[in-house]
């Protein structure tokens, strides 16, 4: 009775360890998106920003204004919005089974739409994992005065 006792409480500290290996792992690869975003904006990638950012996605700038992928997408290629450079700040991340929300903030040099946007941001993203990957589907940000 003692070993069957013994290697279920083994089983159990193992399957513990597992869970948090994998949350471990699914933070650094959420922070890692975070920084391919930041990345592909910058390089104008639009494919991976496609891949990113799901098609359900809305963000709500610094000036309350909604906007959809394809709002994104098109300021990102048309250069109405630039982003020049950019420092992470911490960055927070809670996971709930396939949706994880992303708490940062950073340094940046950019403009949207004509304007110096420079200064330092806080953000919030939601990600949902679909299909085995994490996509954006809210953003939202501020910036810090």
């Amino acid at each position: 009775m003692k070993k069957l006792l013994g290697l279920v409480c083994l089983a159990a500290l193992c399957f513990g360890q597992d869970k948090k290996s994998a949350a471990s792992s699914e933070v650094v690869a959420l922070k890692q998106l975070e920084r391919d975003w930041n990345d592909a904006q910058k390089s104008k990638d639009v494919e991976k920003l496609n891949l990113i950012i799901g098609d359900d996605w809305i963000g709500v700038g610094y000036d309350g204004n909604k906007s959809n992928k394809q709002d994104f997408i098109r300021d990102v290629k048309s250069s109405s919005s630039k982003l020049e450079s950019f420092e992470f700040g911490d960055i927070d991340v809670k996971l709930m089974g396939n949706v994880a929300v992303v708490q940062g903030g950073d340094t940046e040099k950019s403009s949207t739409h004509g304007e110096d946007s420079s200064g330092k941001w806080v953000w919030t993203d939601v990600f949902v994992k679909r299909d085995g990957r994490w996509q954006a589907v809210r953003s939202q940000s501020a910036k810090v005065k």
